[in-house]
Parts: structure tokens; C-alpha cells; sequence
């Protein structure tokens, strides 16, 4: 299967960075904790759905949140089978933003081994793959987890990762590959100077149609990623703040050439829930700018 060209296009070459609106279990109260809303005004989980989707909407649909500097939004399952302004959310992306619609597929992190952690399986996966294409969804987003510089770990990871990110390519979708890196590993520059190593090896054994990006921690050592980043069959690497506040992570992410944010909580920073829509649309826009102007090429 193709990948839909326009989007691929975007993805590829735009200016822009990803917003990664796929918040889910146990970071969405904490997320609606950053946005104002108190742990408790939910009664169940599926109050809880409505009030983050509600965050999410918003948003998305404020006036400064366009394929202009946004290039993509990643969306939680929930998300994309859900609603902005009457269209499904990803044919509201794409036809009304012009912003690439991506799915964030994991089902969490199994238990710390070998100083990682790997992805639990992904029941399904196929079926859901098929319903996102269908949707207009261009591209999977799965994330492990590295807390040790841990060689045994690391590559057990990055296999895991490609092996999984074949089954999405099979299905139609582009997938991106986080195997993120903690900023509190010890040993935070060895550990990602082995992940590099893991994952060229694994992009030197894809197909040339067997397309990937990347999401990955800001590097210790600026422009660690050059190799991935001009590799053919990486259509983009993308960093993620991984708990960094916006202006440290769009300063790193300043010396990293050919690096585009996709940050989360660093997106959100500043915006409420309390917020007029005016002030919400200065403060998001402010946000939007800073990490456009970091991911600028």
C-alpha cells in the first residue's frame, strides 16, 4: 500500500512541528490538571474522557491552530473515533486545517527489564489500522522506554519498535517510532549513542518503500540524530520535550539541525481552562510560535 502523497509531502518537507494531543490513562488527569481542571470534577472515566477531549477540541479548533506551523497532531483512539465541530476529527484535521491526522496505537509500557521498558502487546492492531486509514489517518505513534544505558535493553527495544512498525506500513500508515529516552538516565549520552547504533542498523534493513519517523529525546550531544535525519528511509525525526518546560526544550531543540518538536505538556504551557477564548488564543499562539520558530529548519 501507498501512503496518501499530499500528506507524505507535508510530513517530509513542511515547516512546522507536531502536536501530540494523545494524552491517555494514567497522564490525563494530569494533563487536565495542567489545563485547570481539578483532580475530582469528573466523576467516572467516561466524564473524564469528555472533559479531555473537550481540552483537545478547543485547541484544535482555535483559529491559531492551523497547517501553517502545525504540521501534524497526533490523536489518542478515543479521539479519532470521536467529533470536531460535527466532522471526525481527522477529516476535520486534514480538510479544515490542513494538519496531518496520527494515531498513537501503544497500550502502554510493560515492567522495567534490562533497564527499558518495552511496549505491551497491541491486540488488534491490524483492525485498528484499517479503521484509521479509513478515517483518513496517515501515520501510528508508539512509544517505549529507556532509563538505562543498557545495551542488552536498548536493542531489544528498537526490535521491538521495527518489528511493529512493519505491521503498520503493511497496513497502510506511516509509522513513528519513540523508544524515548528519560533525561534522568544516568547515563543519559550512552545510552542514546547505543540507540542511534540500534536504529541504523534497523533502518539499513528496510525495504525502500518501507517508510519511518522517528520521535525521539533531545539528544546530550547536539546533532547526535544527523544520521537518522538523512537516512532514506526516515521520512522525519521529531523530538519530544519529555518533561523539559518549553523554553529549555525549544533551546536544545534550537541546535539540533533537521529536528522538528512534537511536544505535548510543553504545548499546552500556559493555556486554561479558566482562560477567555481571546486570552486562550494569545497564549496557545505564543506556544504554537515558539515551538514553530525552534523547528524551523
Amino acid at each position: 500500500m501507498s501512503f496518501d502523497a499530499d500528506k507524505l509531502k507535508q510530513m517530509k518537507e513542511a515547516d512546522g512541528f507536531i502536536a501530540a494531543l494523545d494524552q491517555s490513562g494514567g497522564s490525563t488527569p494530569k494533563a487536565l490538571g495542567a489545563y485547570g481542571v481539578a483532580d475530582g470534577a469528573w466523576k467516572d472515566e467516561a466524564e473524564m474522557f469528555d472533559m479531555v477531549h473537550a481540552m483537545r477540541a478547543r485547541i484544535v479548533t482555535c483559529p491559531k491552530f492551523t497547517g501553517e506551523r502545525v504540521i501534524a497532531a497526533i490523536l489518542f483512539e478515543m479521539t479519532m473515533d470521536r467529533q470536531f465541530e460535527g466532522m471526525p476529527a481527522p477529516a476535520y484535521l486534514w480538510e479544515k486545517k490542513r494538519v496531518v491526522p496520527l494515531l498513537k496505537c501503544d497500550k502502554g509500557l510493560a515492567p522495567e527489564e534490562n533497564g527499558v521498558q518495552l511496549m505491551k502487546p497491541i491486540p488488534g492492531l491490524k483492525e485498528t489500522m484499517e479503521r484509521a486509514r479509513n478515517l483518513g489517518v496517515f501515520g501510528t505513534k508508539m512509544r517505549s522506554r529507556v532509563a538505562e544505558a543498557n545495551a542488552e535493553g536498548i536493542k531489544a527495544v528498537v526490535e521491538q519498535q521495527f518489528e511493529v512498525a512493519k505491521e503498520i506500513i503493511s497496513c497502510g500508515l506511516c509509522p513513528i517510532i519513540e523508544p524515548e529516552v528519560d533525561i534522568n538516565c544516568p547515563d543519559k549520552a550512552g545510552a542514546e549513542k547505543i540507540l542511534l547504533d540500534c536504529m541504523m542498523a534497523e533502518l539499513d534493513k528496510l525495504a525502500d518503500d518501507q517508510l519511518v519517523m522517528l520521535k525521539l529525546t533531545i539528544p546530550t550531544e547536539d546533532n547526535l540524530y544527523t544520521p537518522c535525519i538523512e537516512h532514506k528511509n526516515c521520512v522525519r525525526v521529531v523530538a519530544l520535550s519529555g518533561g523539559y518546560a518549553r523554553d529549555d526544550a525549544n533551546a536544545r531543540l534550537t541546535k539540533n539541525v533537521g529536528m522538528i518538536a512534537s511536544f505535548s505538556r510543553a504545548l499546552m504551557e500556559g493555556i486554561s481552562a479558566k482562560m477567555t477564548d481571546d486570552e486562550f488564543a494569545d497564549e496557545l499562539d505564543k506556544s504554537i510560535q515558539g515551538i514553530y520558530e525552534a523547528s524551523k529548519k
